[in-house]
């Protein structure tokens, strides 16, 4: 089984090798990578679809009206596509990445128009799309008006589900107490009316910090609140930046063991929770 990917820095610099699908069909995904980091998100993404088994075509997006102020324009342009290159084909999910944006207004990201259209264009030419962190509350917002609030203290760790759908065919092979672990690292939390839209439902949330997995159907969508895809020391990175920016920061909750080592307990999760998701289009795909 592999993962091909049809551009992407990584590809551009053969650090990730395009060897032929075993798959005639393999499923086609496609990428809008908001993260600054691009070639670790790219590496990050395509690992954890790697350790899936499936055969997996990726190509990887730019929002065309971001101003960029790490990577060159060009550099981006060259090894990514935009929508209006992509805008008459088709693919069986697309996949939103988080963005270093949470704390302005929504309508205050340069590429949020853009943003709109990517997720309305999807909706006839994806079969469906999952949001990610930032994405994952862009989209319900977009989608459902759903607010987003500032958190006193920063969430910041490693976070379980303490309640999940069982029926949901992206907890197969998870459960609660503590077999669904995700990477969470944000500033702001979803605001969540009592009741909530028709289309819109709770799939996984922890007691603490509120939902990790929601799905909406008719939206054709899946929103994951967290960053399954995190490597193993992104967030010790993470607290590290920080700290030596003299932010205020905590230090990671559930990340270190008690001899402070990084306890790496979430990528059996990722992995299962990516597979379930992509078997999830395959199903989609053969008209099951």
């Amino acid at each position: 089984m592999t993962v091909t990917a049809n551009n992407g820095l990584l590809t551009s610099e053969q650090q990730w090798s395009q060897s032929q699908s075993q798959d005639a069909h393999p499923l086609r995904l496609l990428v809008l990578n908001l993260m600054p980091t691009k070639q670790t998100t790219e590496r990050q993404f395509l690992t954890n679809l790697a350790a899936t088994n499936l055969d997996v075509d990726v190509t990887f997006m730019y929002p065309e009206t971001h101003v960029f102020k790490g990577l060159p324009r060009a550099t981006v342009a060259e090894n990514y596509v935009t929508l209006a290159q992509i805008e008459t084909q088709f693919f069986d999910g697309l996949i939103i990445t988080g963005a270093p944006v949470e704390k302005l207004p929504f309508e205050a990201v340069d590429y949020w128009d853009e943003f709109g259209s990517i997720v309305d264009w999807a909706q006839t030419h994806v079969t469906q799309t999952l949001f990610e962190c930032w994405a994952a509350q862009a989209g319900l917002y977009y989608q459902f008006n759903i607010h987003k609030q500032t958190v006193a203290n920063k969430i910041f760790g490693i976070y379980a589900a303490d309640t999940v759908d069982h029926h949901s065919p992206l907890i197969s092979g998870l459960s609660a107490g503590g077999l669904l672990k995700m990477p969470q690292s944000r500033h702001t939390e979803l605001v969540l009316p009592i009741t909530l839209p028709n289309d819109l439902h709770v799939v996984a949330a922890n007691d603490e910090i509120g939902p990790l997995v929601l799905t909406a159907a008719k939206a054709h969508a899946v929103y994951v609140t967290g960053h399954p895809e995190y490597d193993t020391d992104t967030l010790a990175n993470e607290y590290t930046r920080d700290v030596q920016r003299q932010l205020p920061i905590q230090r990671p909750k559930h990340y270190f063991n008690e001899l402070q080592q990084i306890d790496d307990s979430w990528h059996v999760t990722s992995h299962q929770l990516y597979a379930n998701w992509l078997r999830t289009l395959q199903l989609m795909k053969v008209g099951y």
